[in-house]
């Protein structure tokens, strides 16, 4: 007895579609903002009606895969539209943090009902295609991201299909949904509307799958570059190397590497104008007493340090002998000069 009265108690399956129905009306034409209190409780509510209401079709065991549309009644061709309107209420969620996971669930109860009218051939469309694992989705991504003029086009054509037959259906529907609602329309027009509805309801489905699939593929991004960015910084954190150069040989190794023997101290044209005071430069003839003497002190030594630091593949024995014979020669000359004198 307490059993038949909570049975009576609980809601009949056309007021649980009727009322969610009617909640996903209100969604869909509210001016508040989606992220409101009222309308958040609207879609929590919806999807608790709706999920009672999946369930209850899957004990009445409603549709089968043994029967064709033409075998199902008109007052129950309106349950087919169960899934979509569970899409449709989980895209209107707004926690951020599930969004990737109400993105996927919706997808796949639009992929439902898709393929229940595909099965039952209430229109001529093309099924989307599945993501099973994460290579096909890479793959989908990339085809998505470039695809080629041919689909494109094609897709622009459907696309521009799609949205003429939407509008002759919602023509269609307004004429029809008075009588309908009203309880006048006979059972021919009651099954032409329930059809309607559900040629209305694939379009928006192939719709929301595009735009699902676009949205999922930008979070994923998203949080593959937060990625990138955290193992970054995790590598920032780290010591910086020390930096070195590669080298051929020894040579190389001494002039870029770390043991450089002697690092330049003033420039060609500092070079040049303090020989030039010296009287030490070619041009300038036989220079004084002291500058003879100066050059005379310019030894081997600082010459072949000098070649080194600005030629470092020079042949320094050829100096040593430039340097003995130019040594040797002031001598003569300053002799000469003194016996002169």
């Amino acid at each position: 007895m307490a059993a038949a009265e909570n049975e009576l108690l609980l809601p009949r399956l056309p007021e649980l579609f009727e009322t969610s129905k009617q909640l996903l009306d209100e969604v869909e034409l509210a001016t508040e903002p989606t992220g409101s209190r009222i309308i958040q409780d609207k879609v929590v509510k919806g999807l608790d009606l709706l999920k009672k209401a999946a369930e209850m079709l899957s004990q009445l065991d409603l549709f089968s895969r043994n029967e064709d549309l033409e075998e199902i009644a008109s007052t129950d061709l309106k349950y087919l539209m169960v899934p979509a309107f569970q899409g449709a209420f989980a895209l209107k969620q707004v926690n951020l943090s599930k969004r990737l996971e109400h993105l996927q669930w919706a997808r796949e109860r639009f992929l439902n009902y898709l393929t229940q009218c595909q099965y039952y051939h209430v229109a001529e469309f093309e099924l989307p295609k599945t993501k099973t694992n994460s290579a096909e989705n890479n793959t989908a991504n990339s085809s998505m991201a470039y695809p080629s003029l041919v689909a494109m086009a094609s897709q622009r054509q459907a696309k521009i299909e799609r949205y003429k037959q939407k509008k002759e259906v919602e023509h269609r529907l307004s004429a029809l949904k008075s009588a309908v609602e009203n309880g006048q329309a006979d059972d021919e027009r009651v099954r032409e509307y329930y059809l309607l509805h559900l040629r209305r309801w694939i379009g928006i489905s192939l719709e929301e799958i595009e735009s699902i699939d676009q949205e999922i593929m930008i979070l994923r991004e998203k949080d593959s570059s937060k990625e990138a960015s955290t193992s970054h910084s995790s590598r920032q954190d780290k010591p910086p190397m020390k930096p070195f150069v590669l080298t051929r040989n020894m040579a190389q190794a001494k002039v870029f590497g770390a043991g450089y023997p002697s690092l330049a101290s003033m420039t060609v044209n500092d070079w040049y104008n303090q020989h030039r005071k010296l009287g030490a430069l070619p041009d300038q003839g036989i220079a004084k007493t002291a500058s003879v003497q100066r050059r005379e002190e310019w030894s081997f030594e600082r010459v072949s340090q000098y070649f080194t630091a600005f030629h470092p593949w020079a042949d320094c024995s050829r100096c040593d002998l430039e340097v003995q014979k130019g040594s040797s020669a002031t001598r003569r000359s300053g002799k000469r000069g003194g016996r002169g004198r």
